[in-house]
């Protein structure tokens, strides 16, 4: 964190911030003889030297254990990346290792059992490092921020302990030091933007290898401690996921090879090649082709650096995506690029003799490994389509942050999180992951300004709606998890943040900052970001209540008391004029309840209206106004219209998105094909209605974690049947609902051991219900309110029929 003062006190609640899970960072802090190092090659002095050939360095060091191992584990972390071998085994799986971090504050290690790696006699560890974010280039993003100013960074550096236990008790430590020897090797350039050059005339053969002379290496130095607490990863690693063949090659014009991966992703790859020693081959990368069948590598450009003089000092003149490839001319070879990722459907391939073949490429996608075990399809193709392209553009947005896009700026942005954190968990288990982002927001923040992206990277412009996703993360692992802990933990914090804000904002209205990004007409941030400060006081509230705390209980409900008047004397209660997107107005006023219960219908009618007004009848809201609009028009007038919304291929929407070839969502409704991100998830929060509406599976605020939960699916006409499941804290949770004839919906819900069901069924008087419980018949009268719709189910598997006169089963 660059610029800003930081008081005494906020120290002391960050560092007292550290999650409860990790107790484990004594593993390098206390007995160990473990020391971070380095290569001897010293930084650039200037900007343009950043750009020469800078070797990665490998790193090896033999050792021969005792007999009879019980256990061996490695501890390994860097600042920067690294991979690690034993006896040229590659160790665990995870790539793009450690997890990103401000390395000054904190620093995840990663804990291996590598015991049926050791063999008997000589073993030897290996490390290659690579720059990651703690040694970017001097990009010059949109021609003035510069990660070598706006991040910690230095020289890549690395601490591993192997700690080997012997069946008799006895243990023994393999740790980094400058007994360690190191060379440079084939990868001479690496960038996390930028790409990796790649020298195979430089490989070094069994480098990795017991046995290997390395008496011409040199010995490693003493590295520079980062300076951040070495803390145990607790969350899902970035790992390979999936393994992608191309569907078809083509070659726009001649010695120019374009490989059509079929999907828009993010990760790297693997080709087999062959060349003459010497030659090199190029890649380049991009969402999008143009017309005659070329490469459009421009709405991946690193920061809109697109001509001569933007990006700085030995920049390129277009930072696109990139690697190349030296052959050592020894027939066929293989290429994997490390220490860097790319976001792509198309592969742009210049330097080969030959066409490749589809099998010779693998794209390889990857990302923050987090579970998936929920899921949602049902009748509608278009449906589906938009969903696999939604949860295909969140997972490419998780390389250890949540990113608003994974080629352009791989930056964590608060807003982005703001709107979509509900869809994420709804799609994945998003526990760890979200408490490793809160506790990226707990080293990016400071007590003066807010800023936007968590690690901090030099952007404080967007205001509370970005910078409180540290408070409403920590609310919805509360209501979807109930996460009592995170809450206990950051309560402090959480206070002298609300005391921020009220410095920040005095008079209560948010009157600077970024509102509704990418609505199609102007929304104030009076508006939005006001909403967000209320949302939460809200939150503050039901906090303090959590901890006991009835001196500010109170004080939280007079301030959102307040923020909810002022709102609605702005925004409500008299006209207002002037150009502005009156969805994302209506909507949001609904969304956060500002109206009066009895002025509630013209507060919907005026929504409608607006919405009728709307481009093709459809949305034209932005980053929140497409969140609230969801959820507002389905609440308060019918599912039915959105379903017809989102159904539709009609622009603005995302069926206008699929229509046009899109596999990820779009950071825009309008298509573009040079300045906008192709893979941005903000509008992927139409996923969270899915879940919520169709498959009708809500939390109850009053009951966090699914201890009660509301179940109430939605059965537009156009759509035949919707398959959902969700796993809650108690296990899983089924909604699924079939048309059988007319009038006649046949549902099916899992209800798990230890929760209830809060069901709602749309069914009118004419209507009867019946269930079946575990495949067993239930009488009518054991369920309460069945009859009319409105029920609670406890554990069990259940059909439920809801027939029409003359359709009963």
């Amino acid at each position: 964190m660059k610029n800003y003062p930081i008081v005494f006190l906020l120290f002391v609640l960050f560092s007292c911030s550290q999650p409860s899970v990790q107790n484990d960072w004594v593993v390098f802090e206390e007995n160990t003889k473990a020391q971070w190092i380095q290569d001897g090659r010293r930084l650039p002095e200037s900007d343009s030297l950043f750009y020469l050939d800078d070797p990665a360095p490998v790193f090896r060091k033999e050792f021969s254990p005792g007999k009879t191992i019980q256990k061996a584990t490695l501890y390994i972390t860097a600042a920067g990346y690294y991979t690690a071998t034993l006896n040229a085994v590659p160790v665990g799986q995870n790539v793009l290792d450690p997890a990103w971090t401000d390395f000054s504050k904190r620093i995840y290690y990663s804990e291996y059992d590598v015991t049926s790696l050791i063999q008997t006699g000589n073993n030897c560890l290996g490390v290659s490092l690579g720059n990651g974010f703690y040694n970017p280039l001097p990009l010059q993003k949109w021609g003035h921020r510069n990660l070598r100013t706006d991040l910690t960074v230095g020289k890549p550096t690395f601490i591993a302990k192997l700690s080997i236990t012997y069946q008799n008790g006895k243990t023994e430590e393999i740790v980094t030091d400058e007994s360690w020897k190191y060379n440079y090797g084939p990868i001479v350039k690496n960038d996390v933007y930028l790409g990796v050059v790649y020298d195979a005339r430089r490989e070094i053969k069994d480098w990795n290898l017991p046995g290997f002379d390395d008496h011409s290496w040199s010995f490693a130095e003493p590295g520079m401690n980062p300076g951040g607490q070495l803390q145990k990863a607790f969350f899902p690693p970035v790992q390979v996921t999936q393994e992608i063949t191309p569907v078809e090659i083509s070659s726009p014009e001649a010695g120019i090879f374009i490989a059509d991966m079929g999907v828009n992703f993010t990760g790297t790859y693997k080709i087999k090649l062959s060349g003459e020693k010497g030659d090199t081959v190029v890649f380049r990368f991009g969402e999008r082709v143009y017309d005659d069948g070329t490469l459009n590598p421009m709405t991946t450009v690193t920061g809109q650096i697109k001509r001569k003089g933007i990006g700085g000092p030995g920049s390129p003149d277009i930072a696109w995506q990139t690697d190349s490839y030296i052959f050592k001319g020894e027939g066929e070879e293989w290429f994997s690029p490390e220490f860097t990722y790319h976001t792509y459907r198309y592969m742009e391939i210049s330097g080969l003799k030959n066409q490749p073949e589809p099998e010779d490429i693998t794209g390889l996608f990857f990302h923050s490994n987090v579970a998936d075990l929920n899921s949602f399809t049902c009748s509608s193709d278009l449906l589906n389509s938009i969903q696999d392209a939604v949860e295909r553009t969140f997972l490419a947005n998780l390389i250890s942050v949540q990113s608003d896009c994974p080629a352009r700026e791989k930056f964590a942005y608060g807003g982005d999180l703001n709107a979509t954190c509900e869809s994420f968990i709804y799609n994945y288990d998003m526990q760890a992951f979200y408490r490793k982002t809160i506790y990226d927001w707990v080293d990016a923040m400071n007590d003066s300004t807010f800023v936007d992206t968590a690690p901090y990277t030099g952007i404080a412009y967007c205001g509370i709606s970005w910078e409180s996703a540290f408070l409403l993360t920590q609310y919805y692992l509360y209501l979807y998890y109930n996460d009592t802990e995170i809450v206990k933990e950051h309560y402090d914090l959480n206070k002298k943040w609300m005391d921020k804000a009220a410095r920040l904002h005095p008079e209560g209205m948010v009157e600077s900052g970024l509102s509704d990004h990418e609505s199609l007409e102007p929304v104030p941030v009076k508006l939005t970001g006001t909403c967000h400060y209320l949302q939460c006081a809200r939150i503050m509230k039901t906090f303090a209540s959590l901890m006991g705390d009835k001196t500010n209980e109170a004080k939280y409900e007079k301030l959102a008391d307040n923020l909810k008047t002022k709102i609605r004397a702005e925004f409500w209660d008299k006209p207002v004029l002037g150009k502005i997107n009156r969805q994302t107005l209506f909507a949001t006023l609904l969304y956060h309840e500002i109206v009066p219960k009895e002025e509630i219908d013209a507060a919907r009618d005026s929504l409608l209206k607006a919405v009728n007004n709307g481009p093709s009848g459809h949305f034209n809201t932005g980053i929140f106004g497409t969140k609230y609009i969801l959820e507002a028009l389905s609440e308060y007038h019918s599912p039915e219209m959105v379903f017809d919304i989102v159904n539709s291929r009609n622009y603005p929407g995302w069926g206008f998105m699929i229509d046009r070839g899109a596999t990820t969502i779009w950071e825009t409704w309008k298509e573009s094909d040079n300045t906008y991100s192709n893979c941005h998830p903000m509008f992927g929060s139409v996923t969270e209605w899915y879940y919520r509406w169709l498959g009708g599976i809500r939390p109850d605020p009053q009951y966090p974690g699914f201890k009660e939960f509301i179940l109430a699916p939605s059965t537009p006409g156009g759509l035949d049947f919707v398959h959902c499941n969700y796993h809650s804290p108690y296990g899983e949770i089924v909604s699924n609902w079939q048309k059988e004839s007319e009038g006649s919906i046949l549902y099916e819900m899992k209800i798990p051991a230890g929760s209830t069901a809060k069901v709602m069924l749309p069914k009118d008087a004419s209507q009867s219900v019946s269930v079946q419980k575990n495949e067993m018949n239930v009488e009518k009268g054991k369920i309460e309110g069945l009859e009319s719709g409105r029920f609670k189910l406890g554990e069990g598997n259940y059909i439920i029929r809801v027939s029409s006169p003359g359709n009963s089963h």
